[in-house]
């Protein structure tokens, strides 16, 4: 088990055009919209992430020719109060942390 930065990088686009937008494929909208997440408040999800998910324990996955994978899991409680379960991975690197996916736990 480790701590991963707070400082990770959290790609904008990774919220605003993947978790929270509609997709016919591995849809996570709707889940986060359970916990009051949207397109309107994404700065909200990454300010959680930060401060509900990655202050956490991660643990490693795998080694991968990209660095260092690691999960956490955890509840993310929404700005409308509602708790969620998540999965979140993480990649690192000898130069940053990387956010990579969040998935219904």
């Amino acid at each position: 088990m480790a701590k991963l930065s707070l400082h990770s990088v959290i790609p904008s686009a990774k919220l605003t055009n993947y978790l929270l937008i509609r997709l016919p494929k591995d849809d996570k909208s709707q889940f986060l919209d359970r916990g009051g997440y949207s397109i309107e408040n994404w700065q909200q999800l990454d300010r959680d992430l930060r401060s509900q998910i990655l202050p956490l324990e991660a643990e490693l996955m795998e080694n991968t020719r990209y660095g260092q994978k690691y999960m956490i899991k955890g509840s993310l409680t929404g700005p409308n109060g509602t708790i969620l379960q998540v999965k979140t991975v993480w990649i690192v690197t000898p130069s940053e942390t990387r956010f990579v996916k969040l998935v219904p736990d």
